[in-house]
């Protein structure tokens, strides 16, 4: 869904067609990103139509980005302790 509102808005019945689960589980989906503010939808008539929240978007990608980097300096220090560990003959 994510992949396919970044082209731009869709009806809900757009979003839910090339998907193998029901209307009613994609409506559930797109409730969870509407409340995690990464998509917005608005009804015209008995349409409802999403578009992707792009600042929200970019605020998400860097959150996963910092944790990115937090993770690979606790990597990088472990892979230097067990080398440190293993010179000095610590892992014995």
């Amino acid at each position: 869904m994510i992949e396919r509102l970044s082209v731009g808005p869709a009806s809900v019945s757009e979003l839910a067609k090339p998907l193998p689960m029901t209307l009613s589980a994609v409506v559930q989906h797109l409730k969870v990103l509407e409340d995690a503010g990464l998509v917005k939808s608005g009804k015209v008539g008995r349409v409802r139509t999403c578009t992707l929240e792009i600042a929200a978007m970019a605020q998400a990608e860097r959150w996963i980005a910092d944790r990115k980097r937090f993770w690979e300096q606790q990597y990088d220090q472990l892979e230097a302790y067990l080398a440190q560990a293993s010179s000095t003959g610590e892992t014995e």
